[in-house]
């Protein structure tokens, strides 16, 4: 299958594209410069624009572009890329996917838990309502900006990714070097729901969601056991062999963090109901594998 997959240098993206390529698929990757290699396409989702030519034999896409969330302070400028880049850059791949002739079978569109707002202990799947938030409004916005690939009839599932545990970037960049010092605890009381997915089984399932015409729609992205931030660094500290007696305050995190510590002090107790339905298999099942999966650099 030839694949079209944005956001291809970030994370995930750059973990996908050679487990595509392993399996036979024949990547491309979009990028917003001047193409510099023969599997790069152009694209410009600011302006609208996308290199159909390039795209032309595509029968999938992988659209995992965006801002990060937590790369930044949320400044109400950065609230603005972080919606703009996921609204626009979708709705900018949408329409190209159902532009190109013949259609694309699959349009797997990035998407996060943030869907879901703040849970607290309450388990939720995927026929759960959007919650409150700034994030969770971005999401239903994001998600809709898929429309015009679905209006042409390409299957899409939307990929609602948790907290992604891995060395390579996301929460778990940030939080090992600090529980490898001993320096690391709980994050306020701890007892917010973190749900979580390793890296490998993320690139796994986004490659069930491209292969497999049996999803479509939302599907929850994390593994089947969502645990408390209390557990994450209980974890931490069986699989460093690191002490973890040091808390971060909840008002050091909002001095630190602004707005966006409120979603870090939040809890998603997410359950992926259509990944255990359809058979699909993690290998990280548990924090303290995720855990060491990073730390391997898997």
């Amino acid at each position: 299958m030839k694949v079209a997959v944005t956001g291809a240098s970030g994370l995930i993206g750059s973990a996908l594209v050679p487990a595509l390529k392993s399996r036979g698929h024949d990547v491309v990757r979009l990028v917003r410069r001047a193409p510099a290699a023969p599997d790069e396409v152009r694209w410009d989702p600011a302006s609208g624009q996308v290199d159909l030519a390039g795209l032309a034999g595509t029968e999938g896409i992988v659209h995992l572009a965006g801002a990060g969330v937590g790369d930044k302070r949320w400044t109400e400028e950065y609230k603005r890329e972080i919606r703009s880049s996921r609204v626009d850059g979708t709705r900018t791949i949408a329409e190209a996917a159902a532009a190109l002739d013949p259609l694309p079978r699959v349009f797997v569109c990035g998407s996060a838990i943030g869907y879901y707002g703040d849970t607290g202990d309450r388990a939720v799947t995927e026929t759960a309502p959007a919650g409150p938030g700034f994030l969770a409004g971005v999401v239903v916005d994001w998600e809709a900006a898929a429309q015009p690939a679905r209006d042409a009839g390409i299957r899409v599932p939307l990929a609602r990714t948790g907290l992604v545990v891995s060395s390579q970037g996301g929460a778990w960049k940030r939080l090992l070097p600090i529980f490898k010092l001993g320096l690391g605890g709980k994050v306020g009381s701890g007892k917010q729901y973190w749900s979580f997915i390793s890296l490998e089984d993320e690139v796994a399932a986004l490659i069930a969601l491209l292969e497999d015409d049996a999803y479509e729609g939302p599907v929850n992205l994390t593994a089947p056991t969502p645990v408390t931030n209390a557990e994450v660094t209980a974890g931490m500290g069986r699989v460093l062999g690191r002490p973890t007696v040091l808390p971060v305050p909840a008002f050091a995190l909002k001095v630190a963090l602004g707005e966006f510590s409120e979603d870090v002090l939040g809890s998603q107790r997410v359950l992926p109901a259509e990944l255990e339905a359809h058979g699909f298999t993690w290998r990280d099942a548990s924090i303290d594998d995720a855990i060491r999966a990073a730390v391997r650099g898997d």
